[in-house]
């Protein structure tokens, strides 16, 4: 089942951020327990100017 997660890109942006720094080391682990597509949120936020940094855990 998905989680329900924010359409619009600055919320989600919020909302992985602190899934991320909350509760999974790394994208790919919030991936697979939320069942989303990495490809497709990397995507989205990039359209925003914002990209994954697996260093940090977080997008910038």
């Amino acid at each position: 089942m998905s989680s329900p997660i924010p359409n619009d890109p600055a919320m989600l942006l919020s909302f992985l951020n602190t899934r991320l720094r909350d509760e999974y080391p790394s994208l790919e682990e919030l991936c697979a327990a939320l069942d989303l597509d990495r490809d497709a949120l990397t995507q989205k936020l990039a359209a925003i100017d914002y990209a994954y940094d697996g260093s940090r855990n977080q997008f910038l």
